[in-house]
């Protein structure tokens, strides 16, 4: 058996079975243990990109855990890493110098000879994975090639990486933003649901229930184009303005003329929809302003439940910062109860979205709100939604 033949056979062990099974952090760490038996080398290092700061950050290390320990950083384009990381084609450097790196961990080491191969996942350069010798080496065509197969796997790990610490993130972000406990309010009940989508994991859907110093209340709910991580952080910030505004204006309208314009000029290029309600302190009636939402379902004892007979403005960030928005108002009788949804609960692939809204009618009624949510979860089908779907119930006590 050749040296070549040894040592593509040893690059196997790379992709075999069991590291599939091993976390992401160890299976990361044996990766680089195998790579540098594989390449005879003394260090190893993976550098992943952070595409929001253009940065390189040291994740896993064998010879080098000191940058681990560090949190270092390189620029692409920057030092050793960073020019692999630009050029996106490997790098290889015979003698060191100290005009190679930004880390002078490297010199310290008393590396002499360094290979470095970008790491590619789905066509995007995600990160550097390089191989370091104490003496000085020139590394071969087979050498880079070795080192490239073993990128491809970094490359998947990666990406495993990267995607379950922003689900955990933005679903660890999205729970504390959503009420732990709706409030008590004298007067009226309250329920609300929130499932994510299977399909994405976390979205931008939310819902929110608040008393003001006047004895108000203020009820929301809104969607965030998108999904993940993004869609979650921009939600909390909505979700925030809007209660600060809240506290500026009786006027929903108003209040939502005021969130348009912090997303477009913070938020630029999303797009939200929210629906503000207020019920007054006596709780005969409540005042209303949709910003491209969907209308709520209003059910009333002795009639036929309706969608609420109202204008349905602009979506938030979409048109002119300072567009005309409506507020209505509506009497809230005894025992009447206000819905309002998000669209993964009424909206599916294979049907117009009158359909949903027509079966959502049909089974709303002014009944207690945890009833109601019940009823509604289980007739729209939504035991495994591929959108998020928010649901948010306030009944006048009878």
């Amino acid at each position: 058996m050749t040296p070549r033949t040894q040592r593509l056979r040893r690059l196997e062990a790379l992709t075999d079975a069991a590291l599939s099974r091993l976390e992401v952090s160890d299976l990361l760490d044996e990766l680089l243990d195998r790579v540098r038996d594989l390449l005879d080398a003394d260090t190893a290092a993976i550098l992943l990109l952070d595409p929001h700061a253009g940065q390189l950050v040291a994740t896993a290390a064998k010879g080098l855990e000191g940058e681990i320990r560090d949190g270092l950083r390189i620029p692409v384009g920057e030092g050793f890493a960073g020019r692999v990381a630009q050029r996106r084609e490997p790098v290889v450097i015979a003698e060191l110098t100290a005009a190679d790196v930004v880390s002078p961990m490297l010199l310290d080491k008393g590396i002499r000879s360094l290979l470095g191969v970008p790491i590619f996942a789905a066509g995007d350069m995600i990160g550097v994975l390089h191989v370091g010798t104490f003496t000085a080496r020139q590394f071969t065509p087979d050498d880079i090639h070795l080192l490239e197969l073993a990128a491809v796997r970094a490359g998947v790990a990666g990406q495993i990486r990267a995607h379950k610490i922003e689900q955990a993130t933005a679903v660890t972000l999205q729970r504390s933003l959503l009420p732990a406990q709706l409030p008590a309010v004298p007067g009226l009940q309250i329920a609300a649901r929130y499932v994510p989508g299977h399909e994405f994991g976390v979205g931008g859907d939310w819902y929110d229930v608040f008393t003001l110093p006047t004895g108000w209340l203020g009820v929301v709910i809104g969607d965030v184009a998108g999904h993940g991580l993004r869609s979650a952080v921009v939600m909390g910030r909505i979700r925030s303005a809007l209660r600060a505004y809240a506290l500026t204006t009786d006027d929903p309208a108003q209040v939502l003329t005021l969130l348009d314009r912090k997303v477009h000029h913070f938020e630029a290029g999303s797009m939200t929809t929210a629906l503000y309600a207020m019920i007054s302190a006596d709780r005969t009636t409540v005042r209303l302003s949709s910003a491209g939402h969907l209308l709520p379902v209003l059910a009333v004892p002795g009639r036929s439940t309706t969608l609420a007979d109202m204008p349905v403005d602009a979506p938030l960030g979409i048109g002119h910062p300072h567009g005309t928005r409506h507020t209505t108002t509506l009497d809230l009788p005894p025992a009447a109860l206000l819905l309002g949804y998000t669209d993964g609960l009424v909206e599916r692939r294979d049907q117009i979205i009158d359909v949903g809204i027509k079966t959502l009618l049909d089974t709303v009624r002014p009944d207690d709100p945890e009833t109601v949510c019940i009823t509604v979860m289980s007739r729209a089908g939504v035991d495994r939604p591929t959108d998020d779907v928010a649901v948010l119930a306030v009944r006048r006590h009878p």
